[in-house]
Formats: C-alpha cells, structure tokens, sequence
C-alpha cells in the first residue's frame, strides 16, 4: 500500500472502485491521512442515515481522522438515485481534493460519462411500480424492460430495475435511450487518478463472512430491529445486503444462522456482479491488487 500511496499525485481527484470488503475504505482513508483530501462516497446504500454497521460505513473514528461527505444523510423513506448522487457530488469536485470510493458502479460511469437527464418520475407511477414488483416478481419486472435494456443492466438488482421500468412507464422511452442524449461528465477520467481493486474470489468469500459475523456482534441485529416498524422490501435502504434476512429473523421466521448463510450467500453474488461490471466498464482504470493492501 505505501508504494501505491507514494506514487499517488497530491492534487489530481481520486477515484477508488471495488467489490464489496475489498479494502476500498481502508485504501481511501490511508490516501487522505497520507497526501490529504476529502472522501466523498460513491455507495448506493451507504447515504442511508438507518444504516451504518450493515453497509459498513465508515466509523466514527474513521470520520474524525479526515473530512468525509456524502454518508448517512438520506431518510429511510427516500427514493435515491444516481441523478441525486452526482446532483450532491458538485460542489465537493472543488476546493479540497476529492477521493472518491465506493462500489456503485453507475455512479463512476455517470461522474465520469455523463448522465441523461430523465424528467422526475411522478409518484403514481414509483407507486405502480412498486405494487407490480411486490405483485409479479423481480424476474417477471425485467421480463417487461426492452432487450437493450436487459442486455445492460443488473436484472438481480430491484433498484436498477425498478428505476429502467419507471423510466419507460412515465417517459415511453427506455433508459438507454435517455442515456444516448448525455450530456458532457463532471469529471474527466484522464484528469484523475482511477483505482479499481482486484479481488480475487477465493480471498474475499472469506472476507465476506467475517465481516458479516463482526456486523453481527457490533450491533447489526439493532439497527435492523430499529427499522422493522417502518419496513418496507420496495424501499432503496432495504436493499442493503443482509437486512431482509435479518428482519425474517427478528420476525421468527428463520434462526439467526440461517440468516447469516443467507445473507452471506447473497453478498458473495453481489460482489460477483461488482466484479463483473468493473471488468467490463473500467478497463481503463490502474488495476490494484487487492490483496496486497
């Protein structure tokens, strides 16, 4: 790690991508303490105020050791999207250097090549949306999308499909279609430093389980019990990985093991599709063995 820190520029933005658990933080703080900077996030699901052991934002102590935006400052009840996101990063492209980290993919793609600009989506339609997803199924939702769009987007992820199917239903347009009128990116790639971590599978499944068994004992039964009066599976929060199988626990429907094999199942998928993505979309991009950090 220090090598790689050593050869970092002082004041071009930096950008850090990554599956899950592969040391992006740790990566991001080390290079602010070291050269400076703000850490500004680019993970979909760590903006939600409810949740911090659980999409495993940083500590507070991690905060405190450098200036950090964009975390924890989105009720549980809003609709979030990557318009929102890069709306909200402007303002912290100036002044303090930026490192930017996180695993949202189309965050990156949308900083650095643009995002269409789709009209808001009325609520009638967000709420038809919702009734169809709870009503059909996810896979059932992604059989309605056009071909384009289903060849070029995440059919495992209900915020991704949720938002293409809005998208069509209120504009009569398909996202990629909105997205072939781009408008230029906030930020050039080839005036920043762009890391994208290798993780190799063998050494993150272990990873993965531990964290999620150190998210158990910090307290992430808490946060999720705290949420259960006002649960909502359509909600964007309550797609942060591991929460639904710990609230069938918390409501009795399955024992605390059978949640964790679950939820662990189901971030080892994530982080394959995280990979997968990366490869394809960040060639350009300095690879980072992440094993090394």
């Amino acid at each position: 790690m220090l090598e790689l820190i050593g050869k970092i520029d002082r004041e071009r933005p930096i950008l850090i991508a990554g599956p899950t658990a592969s040391g992006k933080s740790s990566l991001a703080l080390a290079i602010a303490r070291a050269k400076g900077g703000r850490i500004v996030n680019a993970d979909a699901l760590q903006v939600f105020a409810d949740w911090r052991i659980l999409t495993a934002r940083p500590s507070p102590e991690e905060e405190s050791a450098a200036p950090h935006a964009l975390y924890g400052h989105v009720g549980w009840s809003e609709r979030y999207t990557t318009g929102d996101w890069l709306r909200q990063i402007a303002p912290f492209l100036q002044g303090l250097r930026p490192i930017i980290v996180g695993g949202t993919g189309l965050y990156f793609r949308a900083l650095t090549e643009g995002l269409a600009d789709i009209p808001p989506i009325p609520p009638e339609i967000r709420t038809a949306a919702a009734a169809r997803l709870e009503r059909v199924g996810l896979d059932a939702m992604g059989r309605d999308l056009s071909e384009d769009v289903r060849t070029d987007i995440d059919l495992a992820n209900p915020m991704r499909v949720l938002r293409a199917w809005e998208v069509a239903r209120a504009t009569g347009r398909s996202i990629r279609d909105w997205q072939a009128d781009t408008p230029s990116p906030l930020l050039d790639p080839a005036k920043a430093t762009t890391l994208v971590l290798d993780a190799p599978r063998d050494w993150l499944t272990p990873r993965l389980e531990r964290r999620f068994d150190a998210m158990i004992a910090q307290g992430a039964l808490d946060e999720v019990r705290a949420v259960l009066p006002k649960w909502d599976p359509a909600a964007n929060a309550a797609q942060a990985i591991g929460a639904a199988e710990l609230v069938a626990h918390l409501r009795g429907e399955i024992d605390l093991a059978a949640a964790r094999d679950r939820a662990v199942i189901a971030t080892r998928r994530y982080a394959k599709r995280q990979r997968t993505w990366f490869q394809a979309r960040m060639k350009a991009w300095q690879r980072v063995d992440a094993t090394n950090l």
